[in-house]
């Protein structure tokens, strides 16, 4: 996003990318019920994206590619102890995962790996929602 927000713009795409993390660990359930996986890894990352997109939007902070947000994401919250080192760690994983599922062959996801990642990916979008809350 490279235009300069008003406040209240700024505000409400927060907002709406908060909403879109919501909906989006909403669909993973559903995709892992159908044993889907690999969709439902994707969509884990993606809640995470979209909610680390808001913490980028609430900052003013510009990035242009998922591995721009991974940098900034490292750079200004988690080696600044704002967020976790886990959930940085989280973030990385789930942003490799997603990499190779979706440009990788031979690449399966399990049930294993939805109940690892589902309450690290919640974790993550909780304590971003936290961040947001104190600025």
């Amino acid at each position: 996003m490279k235009e300069t927000l008003d406040e209240n713009s700024r505000q409400a795409l927060v907002q709406y990318r908060l909403e879109r993390a919501e909906e989006t660990m909403k669909e993973v359930s559903i995709l892992a019920k159908e044993s889907h996986f690999n969709a439902a890894v994707n969509r884990l990352y993606y809640a995470c994206f979209y909610a680390a997109s808001a913490l980028m939007v609430a900052n003013s902070i510009v990035t242009s590619s998922h591995a721009g947000i991974k940098t900034m994401l490292g750079m200004n919250f988690v080696s600044k102890g704002l967020l976790s080192i886990e959930q940085g760690k989280t973030f990385s994983r789930l942003f490799e995962i997603r990499h190779s599922g979706d440009y990788d062959d031979f690449v399966y996801c399990d049930q294993e790996m939805i109940d690892e990642y589902t309450p690290k990916a919640r974790d993550f979008i909780n304590s971003i929602r936290d961040l947001l809350n104190k600025q």
